[in-house]
């Protein structure tokens, strides 16, 4: 696919996504890499909107520039953001109580701590992202589980190759302590990301370094 077909539909699938206002994205593509421009009225609209272009086949990478723009001043403070964050994270009972810390500055919610899974770490992310008056989230919870399985690597193969959807014989898996490492070549952006998710759902692991190629 050339890069005037696939900006097309990455232009189509932005318009077709409910949360998305794509009047004010720019959309350039180049060799497949995507960037996209502009600016939305929420931080969770700028989340979404990369979510849809990470769905259109085709994409290699995408370089986000778009900014986070409120009609008028912000409609609130800092105080009120890191209050309600904080609020909607003690009430996830996903969540271990009083595990992670909450800073914002000038909208910019950094989040801090330590948690058992992965799932926790992307469920606080999501907590608080659609905040009014968020411009950002940094996630810096940190992974740390309370045990290690004893071959990680092969736990996370079998989990791929059940999954149909996967071509999990394209894939290697190294597993070094809790640190898991990806390769191999993959066909989208959503296989890419499933792959990662099968990863971190093993027992024991700390990080993982994905370095699957789409294509």
């Amino acid at each position: 696919m050339d890069d005037k077909a696939l900006r097309q539909r990455i232009i189509d699938e932005l318009e077709w996504e409910p949360p998305v206002d794509s009047a004010s994205i720019g959309v350039a593509v180049n060799n497949g890499v995507v960037t996209l421009t502009g600016h939305v009225p929420s931080y969770a609209q700028l989340v979404a909107a990369e979510a849809a272009v990470k769905r259109v086949k085709g994409v290699q990478a995408i370089a986000q520039e778009i900014e986070v723009r409120f009609t008028g001043a912000s409609p609130h403070s800092d105080e009120d953001i890191a209050s309600r964050a904080a609020l909607l994270l003690k009430w996830n009972a996903e969540l271990p109580a009083d595990a992670i810390q909450v800073k914002v500055a000038k909208g910019w919610i950094t989040l801090s701590g330590e948690v058992e899974w992965q799932y926790q770490r992307q469920a606080a992310e999501e907590n608080v992202r659609s905040l009014v008056g968020v411009t950002g989230v940094s996630n810096l919870i940190s992974v740390a589980p309370r045990a290690l399985t004893a071959d990680v690597a092969h736990g996370i193969e079998a989990a791929l190759r059940r999954d149909a959807h996967l071509q999990a014989e394209q894939i290697k898996v190294v597993a070094k302590g809790g640190v898991v490492t990806l390769e191999g070549r993959v066909r989208s952006w959503r296989e890419r990301d499933a792959i990662e998710r099968a990863a971190w759902a093993a027992p024991g692991v700390e990080s993982v370094d994905n370095h699957l190629v789409i294509g």
